[in-house]
This record gives structure tokens, C-alpha cells and sequence, in this order.
């Protein structure tokens, strides 16, 4: 009997913010071996006040795709995710951030204490932290403006011309890399192109690991722009901006939505200077990328996401 057939895929996804948690709650209803590489740029809200105060990597990225990834009571991932009010010292705070930033004092690492929250949260998969320790997102724009810090490079409204880290030799887990170049597939996105997917992709280990790995490398490719950061950018923008900040021909197949989305959903959005990613195939092409278009969008309540199910359905059938 080939055994090789009952192995589980192992795939990487690389990303933060709310497109990452969404994608890995389809996932886990699959038979994979998910392991999620997560943000730690973030220097807003909860996050930016617990790094300053315990100088500790920001939690909230990782909170949430722990939360996306669980398998305990509603109950016990609503008390995960709750967020204090009313409160002059807890107001804005979510207990799960608390939570993370009790345990890595307790353990003494980011890391050790992620994977101990892991434990609690019964999380499918893994969860690693891009790096273990704080980095410092900066922006340089158009005009050759440097901004520094996550949060502040949106505010801007000039078009970016690439990002970096510092340290710049940050280093990522052994464990990172070992599961990057294990990978059956590493999926990249959706998720704000500068801020959330590629901080991952600026530590320069993660970087190389991904283009050594022989896995399939995929980047789901956002349905939206995103005003100050992707405004007016095309599928090809945000493939571009991939390859000029990672390397040429890194990546192997593009995967976009197929629908149309509903003008009236397209003008609640237009409100906050965002319109729909236009899908430029004929640009596409000219990079040396697979394209596949399926049918992946949905709407809720007023707002367009990734169908995750239908991504997650994909993704196994892409595995093969």
C-alpha cells in the first residue's frame, strides 16, 4: 500500500489581519496540516500598546488566527476575543492580547507562549510568529517619504514604493523554516498587500526559504483595494509588488475571484476610497504566472470576503 497517499498536505499560509483568520477557518475543515506564519509589524490599538509597555512582539494578528484555528466552546473563543470597555486602564484591550502577553512573561518568549495558548485553545495546526521578537515596519513612497510604523503608512496617501523591516537581520524560528521548505503548498494572502503579507516576506530567512522550497506557491489575490495603501492597483500590482520585494518567477500560480461584485456594494465602499481589484489578465500573463479564476467572493453584510470554504476547496484540489 503507497502510505504516501494518507499523508496529510502540508501547507504554509503567510499573512495577518482579518483575510488570513477568515482563509484558515475554511481550512481547518480539511484534512491538511495547516501551519499559519503570522505578522508582527502590527503597532496600532491593543497590539502597539502592549509592545510599548512589555516591549514584547504585538499579539493581535496572532490572537486572531489562534481564535480562527480553535476548537473549544463558542463560548471560550467569544471570552478570547473580547474587548474590554469602560475601563480607563483595559479599555481597547482584548483578553486574548492579555492573555498572550501574560504568557510570554510567565515563559519567558513570544513564541513559547503562542504555543502554549495553542494548547489551551486545542488551535489545528501550528501558529509561528514571522519573528520572535519586535519589528518596525517603514514605508518608502513616491515622493521618497519614509514612514515608519504599520499603522501610520496608510495615513499617508501617496503611493508606495516598497517597505522593509528593522532590525533588517531579524531572525525567524528554525522551526519556520523547517516547515516552509517541508511545504506541499505555501499560500500567500489575502490581506493588506504592505502591511499585513509582506512584513512576513521582508525577513530575509523566511524570504530565501520560500524560494528554496519546492513547494506550489500561490497568492490569493485580494478583491478590494485598500485606500492608502493599494488604491487603483490591478491583480498584476499586487503580483508585482510581490516579486519586486521577494524575487522574479517566486511565485507559481495567481488565484482571483470570477464574480462580479454588486454595485451596491461597490459604492458602500467607494465611501472609504476603495473599488474592486481589476482583474488585468493580459499583465497577467506577461509574468509568468499561472491564473485561476473561480468563482471564491462572497458578500455579508455589506462587505466582500473570500468564500474561505471555497478557497480551502481549492487549495486541496491544487494540492493534489
Amino acid at each position: 500500500m503507497d502510505r504516501t497517499k494518507h499523508q496529510k498536505k502540508k501547507i504554509v499560509i503567510i499573512g495577518g489581519g482579518t483575510g488570513l483568520s477568515t482563509l484558515l477557518r475554511g481550512l481547518k475543515k480539511f484534512p491538511l496540516e495547516i501551519t499559519a506564519i503570522v505578522t508582527v509589524a502590527d503597532d496600532g490599538g491593543s497590539s502597539g500598546r502592549l509592545r510599548d509597555d512589555y516591549d514584547i512582539p504585538p499579539p493581535g494578528d496572532v490572537r486572531n488566527v489562534l481564535a480562527a484555528l480553535s476548537d473549544v466552546e463558542p463560548l471560550v473563543e467569544e471570552m478570547f476575543q473580547y474587548r474590554f470597555s469602560d475601563s480607563t486602564e483595559l479599555e481597547g484591550h482584548s483578553l486574548g492580547n492579555l492573555m498572550l502577553a501574560a504568557l510570554t512573561s510567565i515563559t519567558g518568549d513570544f513564541a513559547n507562549a503562542i504555543r502554549e495558548m495553542s494548547h489551551v485553545l486545542k488551535v489545528h495546526g501550528k501558529v509561528l510568529p514571522a519573528a520572535n521578537q519586535i519589528v518596525t515596519l517603514h514605508a518608502e513612497f513616491e515622493d521618497k517619504t519614509i514612514i515608519s510604523g504599520e499603522s501610520k503608512i496608510p495615513q499617508y496617501g501617496h503611493k508606495i514604493e516598497r517597505v522593509f523591516i528593522t532590525p533588517s537581520e531579524v531572525k525567524p524560528l528554525p522551526e519556520t523554516i523547517k516547515t516552509i521548505l517541508d511545504a506541499d503548498i505555501i499560500a500567500i494572502g489575502p490581506g493588506s498587500l504592505y502591511t499585513s503579507i509582506l512584513p512576513n516576506l521582508l525577513v530575509k530567512d523566511i524570504k530565501n526559504a520560500i524560494n528554496q522550497s519546492k513547494a506550489k506557491k500561490v497568492y490569493i489575490c485580494n478583491l478590494m483595494t485598500q485606500a492608502g495603501e493599494t488604491s487603483n492597483y490591478s491583480a498584476s500590482d499586487h503580483v508585482q509588488a510581490l516579486i519586486d520585494h521577494v524575487g522574479e518567477n517566486f511565485l507559481d500560480t495567481v488565484l482571483i475571484s470570477n464574480e462580479n461584485i454588486p454595485e451596491n456594494v461597490q459604492f458602500l465602499y467607494k465611501q472609504e476610497k476603495a473599488s474592486p481589484v481589476r482583474i488585468d489578465v493580459e499583465k497577467l500573463e506577461t509574468l509568468d504566472i499561472d491564473i485561476v479564476k473561480k468563482d471564491i467572493s462572497v458578500v455579508y453584510d455589506g462587505a466582500v470576503r473570500h468564500d474561505a470554504t471555497e478557497v480551502a476547496k481549492w487549495l486541496v484540489e491544487y494540492a493534489g
